[in-house]
């Protein structure tokens, strides 16, 4: 598969994943300020808005320069802005290295969390990489509390969690080996 230069677009059944928009800032911002959101990624740390606009607009230069990055999820039905979603390199400074590895990574609102959303979105994600004969495998970095986030990852197909030191916080690192492509 040749490098993308903007993401994609991917449907599942209940959701569509498209590049993010001026119109996905507010409530990107919104979802990003939100403690439950954060709980597992930050801590208790919510983003301000001029961090959620970087946020934005680093999605954006993922795609030109790795060929992946991050899709705004919305609910098909409604086109509501339901979260996060992709892969990039963050140039993370761990053991194992991961430098070169698509990451998985996923955030969804509040309201969208036990509905099923992450788990049909990281699919069609996985799916799609899935395609890049680039990359042998991809991986995910996910506290070992956040329970929820570990069985999507499961559930996509990510295992063999490996426990690291990230930002002096204990977090489990999973792989994901590339799938051959359904026909």
């Amino acid at each position: 598969m040749e490098p993308t230069f903007s993401p994609p677009r991917l449907e599942t059944e209940r959701l569509i994943l498209t590049g993010h928009t001026i119109d996905d800032f507010e409530p990107l911002a919104g979802m990003w300020s939100d403690p439950l959101v954060v709980k597992h990624i930050f801590g208790t740390v919510v983003s301000t808005s001029r961090e959620s606009w970087m946020r934005m607009l680093s999605y954006h230069g993922l795609w030109p320069l790795l060929g992946h990055g991050y899709w705004a999820v919305r609910e098909k039905s409604s086109g509501r802005y339901v979260g996060d979603l992709g892969f990039a390199d963050f140039h993370r400074v761990i053991e194992p290295p991961i430098k070169g590895i698509p990451e998985a990574g996923w955030a969804f609102a509040a309201w969208a969390h036990g509905q099923g959303f992450a788990t049909e979105a990281l699919a069609a994600a996985a799916a799609w990489l899935d395609k890049d004969a680039r990359f042998d495998r991809s991986v995910c970095l996910i506290s070992p509390e956040n329970t929820a986030s570990i069985r999507v990852a499961q559930k996509a197909g990510y295992g063999n969690p490996q426990p690291i030191r990230l930002n002096n916080k204990d977090t489990l690192l999973f792989s994901r080996m590339r799938q051959a492509p359904k026909e």
